[in-house]
């Protein structure tokens, strides 16, 4: 009957609903309306809008439990997407996803939370009395990096919790983002929230991943020179003078950068929490870095002098700069594009934007399972102790359908980043450049 005729509309209609306030997605052919939920979107609104007026299948499955379906009936507009298809390589993807579920993947966590929250509950307890009852500058030196170390496994639960329930309840998980985040590092969980999901839906996107968007200090493409719009952020990236001063020596300044990068993330907590913006658990976040800027002064005080202060902030902060350095690993030197994100080639654009670090299993606990970047990205719920154990699965998928998969040595990843930034400042130095040369100038300038 014509009354119960199935209602469609095509791709390029659905295209048209994707801005806020008129923003439609579909979902295994099904198109939904969720214009109004966005605002209320636990992820936040910026992943929708990233995927707006497109199949978001695959995107969907990653992050959602299977108990997220129940909710979308109430989003649906009616229509079905036309002439929809499925690649061959998301329903290999979508398979693995499956089989993972049934294998109850998602749901075993094992230990590691408890692990962690009692190693860094044990490394703050030794550096609290290496500071107040050590006298020695050697001893203060330790406890600063082991406080390095323990801002490096603190942000590992903290990002694990953000992606999975680690604790018993919703409630207790959310204690545990604020105290490993907020409280122990000075980093707001909101704020790592709002720019980790964005990475995450829009990897490796120049103009929509906040996470390769650091003119005027680096620039991994030169694509940045045209001073491109950010979208993410809502202004222009602007490579200016000062800009290209910078990133011309972006590879010599890359180390250096990473050791004081700790500063930027406290001002960019700052910046959100105390902006117009809407950010869930303000309140909270606020208490939490309150916690944090109580201690940590506090503790820096105890030493006796102001050279064994600083001794101390920069060896912590030299410690916790290996982190900094492997998560630009992960990306930096990896495949790049300008524009929005397409949800029907989600599996691809993972494994074209990540770089693993291999290493032997010791080293799991060090980088907090992120080595297995490309894997983390395709399956960011499945718990850091299965990642090792789906690697040869992802690694089949890749080779079968013909996508990279890359995967280097701690060594080799740092010499790939490199280039890449050698490259690009290279580059920037080659631009329109009036001044007359000579050739001291340009011997420096060519071997970097």
């Amino acid at each position: 009957m014509e009354g119960h005729q199935r209602k469609s509309i095509t791709a390029e209609e659905l295209k048209q609903h994707n801005k806020s306030g008129d923003l439609w997605i579909s979902i295994q052919g099904k198109v939904y309306d969720v214009s109004d939920w966005a605002k209320d979107h636990p992820g936040g609104e910026i992943p929708l809008l990233n995927l707006a007026g497109q199949d978001v299948t695959d995107a969907f499955i990653a992050y959602h439990p299977g108990t997220a379906w129940q909710y979308l009936d109430k989003l649906f507009t009616g229509y079905h997407l036309k002439d929809f298809t499925v690649s061959e390589v998301s329903k290999d993807y979508r398979r693995l996803v499956m089989e993972f579920a049934k294998a109850g993947l998602f749901e075993k966590k094992g230990h590691i939370a408890l692990f962690s929250l009692t190693s860094v509950a044990l490394m703050f307890l030794v550096v609290l009395y290496g500071v107040l009852r050590c006298h020695s500058v050697w001893a203060h030196l330790g406890s600063a990096m082991l406080l390095g170390m323990l801002w490096m496994q603190s942000a590992y639960v903290g990002h694990d919790s953000g992606h999975y329930q680690v604790m018993s309840s919703r409630g207790y998980n959310k204690l545990a983002q604020i105290m490993s985040g907020n409280c122990l590092t000075g980093i707001s969980i909101a704020w790592w929230k709002w720019t980790h999901n964005a990475h995450h839906i829009a990897c490796n996107s120049l103009d929509h991943d906040p996470d390769l968007q650091h003119i005027p200090v680096f620039a991994v493409s030169s694509r940045f020179f045209t001073s491109i719009t950010s979208s993410f952020y809502g202004r222009k990236l602007n490579f200016d003078p000062f800009a290209r001063f910078l990133i011309s020596y972006q590879h010599w300044t890359y180390y250096p950068v990473m050791i004081v990068a700790r500063i930027n993330l406290y001002v960019q907590t700052f910046l959100l929490l105390f902006s117009k913006r809407q950010v869930p658990d303000r309140g909270f976040n606020l208490i939490g870095i309150m916690v944090f800027w109580s201690w940590f002064p506090l503790l820096v005080s105890y030493l006796p002098n102001w050279p064994e202060r600083f001794m101390f902030v920069l060896a912590s902060f030299t410690v916790t700069s290996i982190q900094h350095v492997q998560f630009t690993l992960n990306h930096f030197s990896a495949d790049v594009y300008v524009g929005l994100p397409t949800g029907n080639d989600w599996f691809e654009k993972q494994t074209s934007g990540t770089i693993d670090i291999s290493c032997s299993s010791t080293m799991d606990w060090f980088f907090g399972g992120l080595q297995f970047q490309l894997e983390h990205h395709l399956f960011p719920r499945l718990p850091r102790c299965h990642l090792r154990q789906v690697s040869p699965l992802v690694r089949e998928l890749c080779k079968k359908h013909k996508l990279p998969y890359r995967s280097l040595t701690f060594w080799e990843a740092n010499k790939s980043t490199i280039r890449t930034l050698r490259a690009a400042a290279l580059e920037a130095r080659d631009l329109a450049n009036p001044a007359p040369k000579n050739l001291l100038w340009e011997a420096i300038n060519t071997h970097g």
